[in-house]
Order: structure tokens, then sequence, then C-alpha cells
């Protein structure tokens, strides 16, 4: 399997951390954000390869992927203009061919089993073509809630919405079938986000993957705080 690291974002919430680095650089227990997401997936031993897209700060990220253990099965991509979460997509559908493939907000501090999120997606109902990382949020009004059939597939999406209908939230990590590539290139514009323009039209046809284990979005200092003190993490490599 392929996945795409999404890594072009400004973090301006995370200022002043973020004025001398890209948020996906940001460290938690000494390590940045990106060396986890890297280690998590190559680490599984199920992914091919990786694609980084990186717009702020691209040299950055850039000199981090070239001192990485993982460099040689790592590919970039620089986007002058930000083209929104499923414009990336869309821009590197050819990365992807026709085969299932990974998407993840790699500012965003995860820990789950890859191998187990792949062979959900595999029994997946037939009508889903997309699995959806699910997770407990502590902060509901503040992120994606998702609502559930008995079969784990999505009945209802209220994207940071003031009184939300329970705490299970999108947790930003996908994997994609073919078909939502079909679905963006509809959309006829380059510039496309998944959260509000893709859920939204897949309410019905996403299952999903609870992540129990641990899922942070390091958004704001409150959550980096919160990561450094809670994340049951590994020395920096």
């Amino acid at each position: 399997m392929r996945a795409l690291l999404l890594a072009a974002g400004l973090g301006t919430r995370l200022r002043p951390i973020t004025d001398s680095m890209p948020k996906c650089l940001v460290p938690v227990q000494g390590k940045p954000l990106l060396g986890y997401w890297l280690d998590l997936l190559f680490g599984s031993g199920c992914m091919e390869r990786v694609l980084i897209n990186t717009h702020y700060m691209p040299d950055a990220v850039r000199r981090f992927v070239g001192n990485s253990r993982w460099q040689e099965q790592i590919d970039m991509v620089h986007e002058d203009v930000l083209l929104g979460t499923g414009g990336t997509v869309l821009a590197n559908r050819a990365y992807f061919g026709e085969d299932r493939f990974m998407v993840a907000h790699a500012d965003n501090l995860s820990r789950f089993e890859v191998r187990m999120f792949i062979a959900r997606h595999a029994s997946r109902p037939a009508h889903c073509p997309m699995t959806m990382m699910t997770f407990a949020t502590d902060q509901p009004q503040k992120s994606g809630i998702v609502e559930l059939n008995t079969l784990g597939v999505v009945t209802g999406f209220h994207e940071k919405v003031a009184n939300p209908p329970g705490n299970l939230a999108n947790g930003a990590v996908y994997i994609f079938e073919p078909e939502v590539l079909d679905f963006l290139r509809s959309c006829g514009k380059p510039v496309i986000d998944i959260s509000t323009e893709v859920i939204p039209r897949f309410v019905g046809r996403i299952f999903t993957f609870l992540n129990d284990s641990y899922h942070r979005d390091i958004g704001t200092p409150e959550s980096l705080r919160a990561a450094e003190s809670e994340y049951p993490g590994h020395p920096a490599a």
C-alpha cells in the first residue's frame, strides 16, 4: 500500500512555535510528529512508499526526510498554492494508481495497528469505498463528530458544532478506494477539502476503524502540552 502524509499546513494556531518550524516537525517528547508517522507506517511492514506534500518551510521538511532512515521509500511534492486536503489527493492521483491508499494528517499524533486498520478496511461493506479512523475526543465541539449504525458505518457527521451528539470523532486518517478519486475528479476544481466537501457526500458509505490506543490533534499549545504529558511514547529517534 501507499500513503499520503499531509504536511503542508501553516500551523497558525501553534504560533509562535511554528514561526520557526513547520507544524509537521513540532516535537513531542523530543521527536517530530512526522517522525512518529514514518516509523508507524513503515515499521508496520505494510507500506511500499509514502508521499509527503510541502508548502510552509519546505526546506526543513526536506532536510528531515533526507536524514530519515526511511528516505529511500519517501517521495515529496511541493505545493506553491495550498490545494486543500482533497485537492492534494486529486493532484497526486497517478501516484496511487488503481489501488487503495491511506491518507493521514501528519500534524496529528496517533498510535494504532496499521495492519488492523487495513484489515478492517478489507472487511468493509461492499457499498463503502472508504474507511475512516475514529477516536474518543475530549473536545467534541472542536472535532468532526460521527454517528454510526450497528455495522460501524457513518450515518451522521457533524463538523465542529456547538452541541454534537457524542464524542466519537473523525481522526482524519483514511483508507480510500479509487472510487473516491473519481468523486474528487468530478468536483471540477483543484482546491477541495475532505472534511467539508467529501465526507458529507459519502455519509452512509463510510466504514470506520476505532483507534482506542492514542490519537490527538496537535493543533494548539494546550494540545501539545497534553500530548507531552500523556503520550506513551518512545525515546527520540
